[in-house]
């Protein structure tokens, strides 16, 4: 009876040892810690995030702070790096002064602190736009693709109308109307009060409206097609017969599975918003002065770019960064959430390079 029990658990033990499985998103996650350029995407974004936190802390100076005596000048290792900006103890132009680490603008403001402040503003678009295209896309694609048939058709042909308007050309008429009607508006009206939030969030309440109004209809078209794909499944039916709502239905059993696709497809997509508020911000329709924005100091710099290029090259390598790390941490996600999208796109380019070496030796 000994052995029998001890063999007994025995058993038990080695049943208790069974390797544990992992779900999708602890797969996805040592998958993604793969892709170097995924994981140093994550990092930049994560500095950025730090540094948008801790501006007042990182920042040398006030980013508003106008020293006009300080105009143009630059620190030396800066006229070293672009040889035209030439020193005036040699000869040039350029105003040497190293308290300002990367130099100041025409204003006389410290540059690297107006980066450091036009962090948050970027991040801010970068969060607002699929912020607003979830909160509106997601449950408009999901009843779409859930309820198919006549209502199906008539959301995405609405779908279809907003896709008509080009997008930016929509922002940009978004945001001339709001900044036109509440400027000619008595006090103590409700578009008066809209300027004044407005005026008070520094430029970004009416730039968080045209991108939150215009940057839903693709997800929408993506969860209503992912809705479409899954709605058939075993394991909707059998929630169905188990006596599963239609709300539990969608919201448990349908979008639990289809998070994948819309990660990847908003992270890819959240280079385009902080595009948007860069082009508007230069083209004098983003962000109010003095709020720094990148955009607006590489349109400032732009105007001196060939007596004082680092004017405008300082801050349009900070958006370069930030559009590469999101771009490139949503190729890791798209690559660790779809394998098979993964070795298809790997097999691809693997064909294409025997295609190559083929045609070379021909």
């Amino acid at each position: 009876m000994a052995v029998v029990q001890q063999s007994k658990n025995q058993g038990v033990a080695k049943l208790d040892s069974r390797p544990q499985g992992e779900s999708l998103w602890v797969d996805a996650w040592r998958r993604l810690r793969r892709n170097r350029m995924a994981v140093l995407g994550l990092f930049i974004i994560i500095a950025a995030l730090l540094v948008a936190a801790l501006a007042p802390v990182l920042a040398p100076k006030a980013p508003d702070k106008q020293v006009l005596a300080d105009n143009n000048s630059a620190p030396r290792w800066v006229t070293q790096l672009f040889p035209s900006m030439r020193p005036r103890d040699e000869g040039g132009y350029v105003p040497i002064n190293d308290a300002y680490p990367i130099g100041a603008d025409g204003l006389g403001r410290d540059l690297l602190s107006r980066i450091i402040f036009g962090t948050r503003v970027s991040l801010a678009v970068a969060f607002i736009g699929p912020l607003s295209a979830m909160l509106v896309g997601i449950p408009f694609g999901l009843v779409a693709g859930y309820l198919g048939g006549r209502a199906d058709n008539i959301m995405m042909r609405f779908v279809d109308i907003m896709y008509a308007f080009p997008t930016l050309l929509l922002i940009i008429l978004l945001m001339a109307f709001f900044r036109s009607s509440t400027a000619q508006n008595a006090p103590g009206t409700f578009a008066y009060e809209l300027g004044r939030l407005d005026a008070a969030m520094g430029g970004m309440l009416f730039i968080a409206v045209g991108v939150g109004f215009t940057s839903w209809m693709g997800l929408a078209r993506l969860v209503r097609g992912q809705i479409l794909s899954v709605r058939e499944k075993e394991y909707i039916e059998a929630a169905r017969s188990m006596g599963v709502g239609t709300r539990g239905i969608m919201f448990r059993h349908m979008l639990p599975n289809i998070l994948g696709p819309i990660i990847v497809a908003e992270t890819l997509t959240i280079p385009t918003y902080i595009s948007y508020e860069a082009f508007l911000s230069f083209i004098g329709l983003g962000v109010q002065a003095p709020t720094p924005s990148w955009g607006g100091m590489i349109a400032e710099g732009a105007r001196n770019i060939t007596s004082y290029p680092s004017q405008a090259i300082f801050p349009a390598v900070a958006l370069f960064l930030i559009m590469f790390a999101f771009n490139f941490l949503g190729d890791g996600l798209r690559d660790a959430l779809d394998p098979g999208c993964a070795a298809w796109i790997k097999g691809k380019r693997l064909n294409a390079k025997a295609r190559s070496r083929q045609d070379a030796k021909g």
